[in-house]
C-alpha cells in the first residue's frame, strides 16, 4: 500500500481510507454490521497496509466511532494510525445538538474523543456547511480545538468551491487553522467536483477524500438498468436514488464493467482505479459490509489504467445538478 502526504501537510496516510459509516447496527441502515463482523473487515485493511480510516459522530448513533476506536486499538498504537472524525450533523434532539456553532463543536468534539476512547483525532472535519452558524465562529472554534491538542488537522466536507474559499480566506485573516483537506462527492457517475472544488484544491494544496467513491455500490453493480437491486443496500438506501438514477448513469456502469471485464477484474476495482489516476485525489473513502469489499479496493490500489482505458470510462459522462452538499 502506497502512503502519500495529506495534501500540503506533512501527515501520512494510505491512498485508501477505511470509511467506517457502515459499521454500528441502526434502523436508518439495516445493511450496517455489527462489532463482530466489522472487526474481519478491519482487519483486511490492516493486513492490507490501511492506515487511514474516517468516522462521524453522527453514524449510526455514534456507534461507528465506538467500534473504531475498539477495534483500532486491537490492531495499532496510537501514533500508528489516522483516525479521522467529523461534526454537523444531529446527535441528538436539542436546538445545539447539530450545526457548527462554538457551543456544538467544543461538545461534539469531547463526545467523539470519549466514544473513541482517544485524546485526540489527526482530522477533525466539518461534515456540511453549515448556513445559520456565521463561518468566523466555526473557524475560530476549531482553531480551538487544535489548540487544545484534541485535534492535530482540521478538513472539510462537501459544499461550494466559494464556501470552502470564505472558510479559508477566513482562516488567513486572523491567523487561525486552515482547512487540508476536502471529502467531496466525487466518482465516475458524479464528476461535477472537476469544475471548481478540485482546480481550487490542487491550486491550495488541499488533499482531496471523495465518498461514494462507488456511488453508493452502483459502480460495482448493485442496481441495473431495468430496476433489479441486487443488494440490500440498494434496496433500502435512499441517498442512492436521490443522488443517481439519471439513464446516463447506466451507461456509465455499464461501460465500467466493459472495461473491467475486458481487464478480467470487478467492476469495482476499475472505478476505484480511476478515482486513483484523478489529480488530486489522496485517498477515496471506502466503506464496506464485508472482507472482500476491502479486498477489491487494495487491488484497485495496484491497478495501473491505460490512458485509453480512462477516456472509454469518462465518455459516457453528462451534466449533473449538484448534490452532496446536504
Amino acid at each position: 500500500m502506497k502512503h502519500v502526504n495529506l495534501g500540503g501537510t506533512g501527515l501520512r496516510v494510505s491512498r485508501i481510507c477505511l470509511g467506517m459509516m457502515s459499521f454500528g447496527t441502526s434502523p436508518e441502515r439495516p445493511w450496517a454490521v455489527d462489532e463482530d463482523a466489522a472487526e474481519p473487515i478491519v482487519r483486511a485493511a490492516v493486513e492490507g497496509g490501511v492506515t487511514f480510516f474516517d468516522t462521524a459522530d453522527a453514524y449510526n448513533g455514534g456507534a461507528s466511532e465506538v467500534i473504531t476506536g475498539r477495534l483500532l486499538g486491537k490492531f495499532f498504537r496510537r501514533d500508528e494510525v489516522v483516525v479521522a472524525t467529523k461534526v454537523f450533523m444531529p446527535t441528538g434532539s436539542g436546538k445545539n445538538d447539530r450545526g457548527l456553532s462554538r457551543k456544538h463543536i467544543m461538545a461534539a468534539i469531547d463526545a467523539s474523543l470519549g466514544r473513541l476512547g482517544m485524546d485526540f483525532v489527526d482530522l477533525y472535519q466539518i461534515h456540511r456547511w453549515d448556513y445559520r452558524t456565521p463561518i468566523e465562529e466555526t473557524m475560530a472554534a476549531l482553531h480551538d480545538v487544535v489548540r487544545a491538542g484534541k485535534a492535530r488537522y482540521i478538513g472539510a466536507s462537501s459544499m461550494f468551491a466559494w464556501q470552502f474559499a470564505k472558510a479559508q480566506y477566513t482562516a488567513d485573516r486572523h491567523g487561525w487553522t486552515r482547512f487540508v483537506s476536502m471529502q467531496d462527492h466525487y466518482n465516475l457517475i458524479y464528476r461535477e467536483e472537476e469544475r471548481e472544488m478540485i482546480p481550487q484544491c490542487l491550486d491550495q494544496g488541499v488533499a482531496v477524500l471523495p465518498w461514494s467513491p462507488l456511488a453508493r455500490g452502483l459502480l460495482a453493480g448493485s442496481r441495473t438498468r431495468d430496476g433489479e437491486r441486487r443488494t440490500s443496500r440498494s434496496g433500502t438506501d435512499a441517498f442512492q436514488d436521490s443522488f443517481y438514477g439519471h439513464p446516463a448513469d447506466f451507461d456509465v456502469i455499464e461501460r465500467t464493467a466493459e472495461v473491467a471485464s475486458a481487464r478480467g477484474v470487478p467492476p469495482a476495482q476499475v472505478a476505484l482505479a480511476w478515482l486513483l489516476h484523478k489529480p488530486g485525489v489522496t485517498a477515496p473513502i471506502v466503506g464496506a459490509t464485508r472482507p472482500g469489499h476491502v479486498e477489491d479496493a487494495l487491488a484497485a490500489e495496484q491497478l495501473e489504467l491505460a490512458d485509453e482505458e480512462v477516456r472509454r470510462l469518462e465518455e459516457p459522462y453528462v451534466t449533473h445538478p449538484v448534490s452532496g452538499h446536504q
